[in-house]
Formats: structure tokens, C-alpha cells, sequence
């Protein structure tokens, strides 16, 4: 009994001194933790981060926790520090201050006080975008847009590569959010993007949740006025919901209908509504950012100007130079001098001048050919509107009157049922060379090719045969025709080269000119890349594309 009794009192000083060693431990460390974040001479303080949200740094950089803005209960004893730009600082919002001797938020954006230019990659593979991206920035250029194609096909991934190949710049994730604003925000900012698009056109809920993540992260929020009734009234609405900026926007789609002039109005109306800073794109390169930068943009977004020219750099550099001067350029050395230009009705000919039909039948989806037709006069150009005939085969009556309806520049289209004998020969060619017709399309025979072949006039025609028919005068002007299996109308355009016949409908024929050299663009691009040392497979990236 003795022994068991001096057991439990043993026990019980073991565990009154292990009671107490626990206390001094728990001391010792409340101590420390008091010393480590009391406040400094400096008047600065150390504060914990609890409750806080993940977020990227920069390139290389540890992930680091950061409480919400909200979450911060800063005293009169606490100094915030603003965050240096190179090109200097103007008014930064409160929540987006930094803490001395805490995690920062990894945004380098604040409103820039000097004009700045945007790359927009809007393409559909990676590698490409960052091989032009490569090339461009070097020029001078600091702001990189992930744009919304090239989000849609590569994901975030395209934002995380952008981030890591150019850690200093500001990358912008043009996401075009349409709802679900916090989740799509939070997905942009974790993948290393500083601002994130948001369409203006979304509801006032989702813009909302928007500025409350971006506010929450760390991430600038840019509302896109694309398609937007009143762009100044909703300009003034989404700012005053807390929007970073906005960005005065002509889709691409409106650009290919020469709608671009609407751009500028609209540009001076938004930047007199609102204080914060308004980017604007949509056709922008040279011959236009110092246009746009008069009408009050801050930034401007160029993209085709650039990513399409032959050598990006030396389009980039150009446009920093409009800028800087704040002159028109002109776009010297390029191969297509009008790349961030669209044109209107009242220039369409000098489109159709430098794009091929090729570039015309991809632009209406690999449509518009016409076949089974033969330039007679090889080397020529046709182009112009149609005036159209329908007339019985070797009947020549109808067509010859016709020339004396059309105007300098029409094309005479002749449906003759595709049959022999011939209804035009050399003297109709001199009469409607005299006249400056744009050409002669005709669904049947001719004949005094060598005659033809001599001149100015492009002649196409699906048979040839020595025998002509009799001026009988069947036939009526100004009809739908057939030729080349298209349905040919009056007023449509038709335009032949070396690869042949297209027509183009009357009222698509700015898009499709537009079109047209926006393919002719990016195919320039493509060549200067093979010619660099890449093969079409790997730049076309075709494996990725195979369907399987």
C-alpha cells in the first residue's frame, strides 16, 4: 500500500510540473507573437493575414495570403504607401494601397497619365500569338492583351504564358464577362491577369460582383461599351459602379461594314461623361491612334495593325511614334498599308485592287466562284457591278445595246444558255473598250480572240467558236442571270484574276472587301513567318485543329 501511495504522489508532481512548463510555453510564445507585430518606431505596423484569398504574384514570386480591402482596419497610426508607375500616378483608389512590411497586391495598374498602347493577340493558337508578342514588344510596348479568341481556344493557359514570358507587363484577360462576374474574375486574376474585361451590356448585378472580386484580388475591372445603345450614359452608369475603366469598343463584325467612323463620336461623347480612363479599339493602328488619342482615348487597343504587318516591331514602333507626335503615319514597308483600316463603299475598287479572289471566296465562307469560264485576254483585271443580259444563243442584238447602258466601270454579264454560236467578237470589244467597261462575262461563245486577246478589256466566256449567230433582239436587260452555276443579279459585283471568277452580292460587298483584306492581312503574316523558317503545318498548327 505504502509503495502505491508514493506511485500516485510521483505521478501527480509529474503532472503538476508538465502543467506548468505548458503555461510558460504558451507565455513565451504570446510574448514573441506581441513583439513580432507591435508597432515600430516608424509608426508602421505588421498585421497578420487572416481570412484572406490567395492570389499570383509576379513571375517566380511565393503565393502569398492577403485579407480582403474590407477586412483591413487601418488606424491613424498606420502608414499606406502609393505604388510607384514609370509613367507617374494619379489618383489610386483607397483599397488598392499597399501595407509597408506586407504582401502586396501583384497590380501594377493604375490610371496612366501618358498615352499608352495595348496589343490585342486575337488569335486562335498560342505559339503564334507569343512568337508576335515576341517580336512587338521589344518596340516599346507594356500593356499585352490575352484577347477573347485566343482565351476561347487556349483557356487561361493563354493568360499564364503571357504572365510568365513577360512578367513586368500588365496583362489584360479580355474576357467579355457576362454573368457569373466573381468566378470568372477570380479564374483571370488566379491565372496572372491585372485587368479583366467585362461587358458593359451585362446586368448591374454582375458588374458589381466584378468590382467587388476585382477590389477583393487585386485586379483592375475595364467595361467593354461593345453593342451598347447610349456608350456615354452607360460610360457614367458603370463607373459609378466602380469600374477602372472603360473601353469604347467597334466589334470587328460592324468594322467589316466601314462603320468604323462611328468609333471617334462615340469616343469624345464617353471621355466627357466620365473621369476615369477610356481605352478605345476597333481598326486601330497609325494612321488612327492619334486620332483617337485627340478625342480623348488614354489607351489605345491595336491589334491586326500590328499582329498582321510583316514585321510587328516595326508596326508597333510606328504606332508609338503616331502617338508621340500626335500626327497621322503612314504605314511604310508593309505589305498591306491599310491593315488597321476598313474602307467604305466610296474606296471598294482600291480593295478589290490588292486582294485576290482566293482572299473574296474565303471571305464568303469558300464561296462565290463562278466555273467553267476562261479569261480570253489573260493578265487582266475584272471588276465592277453587273448589268445583265439574258438573250438566246448567237443572238448579239441585246448584248451590243447593252454596252450603251452600262457606265465606265460596269461589268456586262451575258446569259446566252451556255450554247454556240457566238455573240461577241472583236468589234463589241472595241465598243465597250471605248466605253471603260470593267470587263465582259458571258455564259456562252465569242469569237476574235486574237482580237480580244490585243486589248485592255477582260473577257471571259465559257466556249469559243469562229460562227456568229443573227441579231434577232431577243432577249431583256437588267434580269437575274446564270453563269458559272451562281445567280448573278443587277448591281452585284464581279471581280476575276488569275484564279478566276467571284460574285459578290450588292449588299455584302464592303464586308466581304473588308473581309477579304483581313484575310489577305494575316496571310501576309504567314509568309513572313514561313519565310523566318517555320513550315504552314506548324504555324497553321493543323494537328492541333484534326478532328478526330
Amino acid at each position: 500500500m505504502a509503495f502505491c501511495r508514493g506511485f500516485d504522489l510521483a505521478r501527480k508532481r509529474l503532472l503538476r510540473r508538465k502543467l506548468e512548463l505548458t503555461g510558460k510555453i504558451k507565455n513565451k510564445l504570446k510574448l514573441k507573437y506581441k513583439l513580432k507585430y507591435k508597432l515600430q518606431p516608424s509608426g508602421r505596423s505588421a498585421l497578420p493575414g487572416a481570412n484572406s484569398n490567395s492570389i499570383s504574384s509576379r513571375a517566380g514570386a511565393r503565393r502569398s495570403r492577403v485579407p480582403a480591402p474590407a477586412e483591413l482596419e487601418l488606424g491613424a497610426h498606420t502608414k499606406c504607401e502609393l505604388r510607384p508607375l514609370p509613367c507617374g500616378t494619379t489618383h489610386q483608389p483607397s483599397w488598392r494601397r499597399e501595407l509597408p512590411g506586407y504582401p502586396r497586391f501583384s497590380m501594377p495598374y493604375t490610371a496612366p497619365t501618358a498615352p499608352t498602347v495595348q496589343l490585342a493577340l486575337d488569335f486562335l493558337n498560342l505559339d503564334q500569338a507569343l512568337r508576335t508578342a515576341d517580336e512587338a514588344v521589344p518596340a516599346g510596348l507594356t500593356w499585352i492583351e490575352a484577347g477573347t479568341p485566343l482565351i476561347k481556344s487556349e483557356g487561361l493557359a493563354a493568360v499564364r504564358a503571357l504572365r510568365q514570358r513577360f512578367p513586368a507587363a500588365t496583362i489584360i484577360a479580355d474576357m467579355k464577362v457576362m454573368d457569373a462576374g466573381r468566378t470568372e474574375v477570380e479564374a483571370a486574376r488566379k491565372a496572372g491577369a491585372d485587368i479583366v474585361t467585362v461587358l458593359a451590356a451585362a446586368t448591374d448585378a454582375t458588374l458589381r460582383e466584378c468590382v467587388s472580386a476585382g477590389r477583393h484580388l487585386g485586379v483592375a475591372i475595364c467595361a467593354d461599351l461593345a453593342a451598347v445603345a447610349d456608350p456615354a450614359k452607360r460610360a457614367a452608369e458603370v463607373a459609378a459602379l466602380g469600374v477602372d475603366l472603360v473601353s469604347v469598343h467597334t466589334p470587328i463584325d460592324q468594322q467589316m461594314q466601314g462603320e468604323g467612323e462611328a468609333t471617334f463620336a462615340a469616343l469624345s461623347a464617353v471621355a466627357a461623361a466620365v473621369s476615369i480612363p477610356v481605352a478605345c479599339a476597333g481598326g486601330m493602328g497609325a494612321e488612327t491612334v492619334a486620332r483617337a488619342i485627340a478625342s480623348g482615348a488614354r489607351i489605345a487597343i491595336v491589334g491586326g495593325a500590328i499582329t498582321k504587318a510583316p514585321s510587328p516591331r516595326a508596326a508597333a514602333a510606328q504606332v508609338l511614334a503616331a502617338i508621340a507626335s500626335g500626327t497621322i503615319a503612314t504605314a511604310q514597308g508593309h505589305a498591306s498599308p491599310a491593315a488597321s483600316k476598313r474602307l467604305g463603299f466610296d474606296r471598294i475598287r482600291e480593295v478589290f485592287a490588292k486582294v485576290s479572289t482566293p482572299n473574296l471566296s474565303d471571305a464568303m465562307h469558300r464561296g462565290g466562284a463562278l466555273h467553267g469560264l476562261t479569261n480570253r485576254n489573260p493578265g487582266t483585271h475584272l471588276c465592277g457591278p453587273a448589268v445583265t443580259v439574258l438573250t438566246t444563243p448567237g443572238d448579239w442584238s441585246k448584248p451590243v445595246q447593252a454596252i450603251d447602258a452600262c457606265r465606265p466601270g460596269d461589268v456586262l454579264v451575258i446569259d446566252a444558255g451556255d450554247d454556240f454560236p457566238a455573240l461577241w467578237g472583236g468589234l463589241a470589244t472595241l465598243t465597250a473598250t471605248k466605253k471603260q467597261l470593267g470587263g465582259v462575262v458571258i455564259s456562252g461563245a465569242c469569237r476574235d480572240v486574237s482580237e480580244i486577246a490585243g486589248g485592255s478589256l477582260a473577257l471571259w466566256s465559257t466556249k469559243v467558236c469562229p460562227d456568229a449567230g443573227e441579231p434577232r433582239g431577243v432577249g431583256v436587260l437588267h434580269v437575274p442571270v446564270a453563269a458559272g452555276g451562281q445567280t448573278i443579279r443587277p448591281g452585284d459585283w464581279l471581280v476575276g484574276d488569275g484564279d478566276g471568277l467571284v460574285v459578290i452580292p450588292a449588299a455584302q460587298v464592303v464586308e466581304v472587301a473588308n473581309r477579304a483584306a483581313d484575310i489577305h492581312e494575316r496571310e501576309e503574316r504567314l509568309a513572313a513567318e514561313i519565310r523566318a523558317g517555320h513550315s504552314l503545318a506548324t504555324v497553321a498548327e493543323l494537328k492541333k485543329w484534326e478532328q478526330r
